[in-house]
């Protein structure tokens, strides 16, 4: 029998200090980062700001359109992508057998998260905009947004349902249910936090993303808000490179109050999504 290696006290200590420094400086830098953008970006916050078109070539005015464009898309890519991401989810960890192909299929997933943002919106052109012929609009831009959270999805949503200790099924098959009455009323709910993790974890990317919608759906300025799926709209990532590239003599508060706006509407979706995992959790019986 091969004897053991036991790791001194002082490496173990050593290890777990060094876990914990690394930890502390990453989220020290984060409140660092956003302290800054929130200083430099809370003076040019008002209503006007908030609820108005921008004027005078972008250099004035306020984010109104943006703030629209970036909940439309982010609602149209929910609509798209977290039925279809939960599904196949759900196939995956509870259907599919455990073969090669299952498993291919798994790392093609788990690539295609990796895949750069432009490439994606390359993608969309092509397939949305120029073959189905949606133009440039808000439809092609979710439809490319959807296919790029999909993995973050179905990757977490299973590791969620897998996570769900298999004592649960087998009670309540034994007790009549089938399959699928226990994967909705048993696996589920158990497995809510995590999927709701995945689901925000996607959506925040879409909603921070440029590329994909500068192909797709983004426009440079609009003096209206979208009235269709089909319209073109403006965002707040496309809107932040727009006015920090292109626009010159851009008043740099008028910047950093955009990436502020960006950032609470990505930390309000955080806040609501905590929300309702906390309330998951405790409902949860493991």
């Amino acid at each position: 029998m091969q004897r053991q290696r036991i790791i001194p006290q002082q490496v173990q200590k050593f290890g777990f200090g060094l876990l914990t420094f690394i930890s502390l400086l990453t989220v020290l830098l984060i409140i660092v980062i956003v302290i800054y953008i929130f200083f430099q970006g809370i003076p040019s916050i008002s209503w006007e700001f908030l609820n108005g078109m921008p004027t005078n070539g972008m250099k004035s005015g306020g984010v109104w359109p943006a703030i629209i464009g970036t909940f439309y898309l982010t609602i149209g890519t929910a609509i798209f992508s977290v039925p279809l991401g939960i599904a196949a989810a759900i196939y995956i960890a509870e259907y599919a057998p455990n073969n090669q192909w299952t498993r291919l299929i798994r790392i093609a997933i788990i690539n295609l998260a990796g895949i750069p943002s432009v490439v994606y919106g390359l993608f969309g052109l092509g397939l949305f905009v120029v073959f189905m012929n949606f133009g440039t609009s808000i439809l092609a831009a979710s439809l490319t947004l959807s296919i790029m959270t999909l993995p973050v999805i179905i990757s977490t949503t299973e590791e969620a349902l897998r996570s769900v200790p298999t004592s649960f099924r087998v009670i309540s098959i034994s007790l009549g249910a089938t399959r699928w009455q226990t994967i909705k009323q048993v696996v589920l709910p158990q497995a809510l936090p995590g999927i709701i993790t995945g689901v925000i974890l996607g959506l925040e990317r879409a909603a921070g993303e440029t590329a994909p919608i500068l192909f797709t759906g983004a426009a440079f300025f609009l003096p209206q808000l979208p009235a269709s799926p089909l319209d073109a709209t403006m965002a707040l990532p496309y809107h932040l490179f727009v006015i920090s590239t292109s626009v010159p003599g851009m008043p740099i508060q008028i910047q950093y109050g955009t990436v502020l706006v960006l950032l609470l509407f990505v930390l309000g979706m955080n806040i609501a999504a905590t929300i309702i995992r906390s309330r998951a959790r405790a409902n949860r019986q493991w």
